[in-house]
């Protein structure tokens, strides 16, 4: 019963670190809107690493993306 007990504490630990996350896009380049991609429930670094792959600039021009909980 004990295993039980630890192993539902667990699994509800693991489960309320995944939060809804947003990346957010903010355009360099002048007459380009902003963009926000919904990223769904995960965690925090996998969050950034989706959201830091949607990163470009080019001769400092492009967008720079953050993730951000919803």
């Amino acid at each position: 019963m004990k295993k039980l007990i630890i192993a539902v504490a667990a699994v509800a630990f693991l489960a309320s670190c995944k939060k809804d996350y947003v990346c957010e896009c903010v355009s360099t380049i002048p007459g380009v809107a902003n963009i926000t991609s919904d990223l769904g429930k995960q965690s925090k670094d996998d969050a950034e690493t989706t959201c830091n792959a949607l990163d470009v600039s080019v001769g400092g021009i492009g967008q720079d993306c953050t993730a951000k909980e919803k």
